[in-house]
């Protein structure tokens, strides 16, 4: 398999599982390889909405959890993960799931998985990635002093109203998440390192070194 990392790049065959803590940037590579090299993203969360919006039998069902402000059960998430996969004949990146070993295991009777990427920052910087996400308050856009400064510090560009720091945006909050996200994944990263699977990439630096670390990744294969 050979990648040019160019935009005009057609779809890669490769089945792969997106892995990464909150702020590593897995979502913005995860869009930037299905711009540049045709894969086909696969996320919870928007299988979810395209199915309640199109009225799928299974979005009919999700629908009715959703307006009890209920969780969706996890069969149903993994019918409706079964259900894209299947109708494939390229190659795909999943995002946000499998979360944990059951629904790994799940995922392999549904579909052979090429590589595991797993998405490494080191936690300090992920704090400091995070903490640094600044919303306004009236119009709710949202900023990054390091990524996405205001041109005015405090300020928002769109309206002229003050910036504030949410609350689940404080370095308490954020390492409670990256906790929790540990936990629940670290024996998911061992699981597909066991099975020869996995593949750390360094989530540090420019976008752009993180994306061609990723595509040496996907050319081995």
């Amino acid at each position: 398999m050979v990648i040019s990392g160019e935009p005009d790049s057609t779809a890669m065959d490769a089945k792969i599982v997106l892995l990464g803590p909150p702020g590593s940037g897995k979502g913005t590579q995860a869009a930037i390889l299905k711009e540049r090299l045709g894969f086909t993203l696969i996320s919870t969360g928007d299988l979810l909405r395209e199915a309640v919006r199109l009225q799928t039998p299974l979005g009919i069902k999700a629908k009715e959890f959703m307006d009890a402000g209920k969780l969706v059960p996890n069969q149903l998430v993994v019918d409706l993960i079964t259900e894209k996969v299947n109708s494939l004949n390229s190659g795909f990146i999943l995002d946000g799931f499998p979360r944990n070993i059951d629904q790994a295991e799940v995922l392999e009777g549904i579909t052979e998985i090429d590589v595991a990427i797993n998405l490494d920052v080191d936690e300090d910087e992920l704090v400091d990635r995070l903490t640094k996400r600044r919303t306004c308050k009236e119009c709710n856009a949202v900023f990054h002093l390091m990524f996405k400064p205001p041109a005015n510090e405090g300020v928002c560009d769109k309206c002229g109203e003050d910036l504030y720091q949410r609350s689940d945006d404080t370095e308490m909050v954020v390492r409670n998440r990256l906790k929790v996200y540990h936990d629940n994944t670290f024996p998911l990263i061992q699981h597909y390192e066991a099975k020869g699977k996995l593949a750390n990439v360094s989530g540090r630096g420019s976008i752009e070194d993180i994306y061609h670390r990723m595509v040496r990744v996907i050319d081995t294969l």
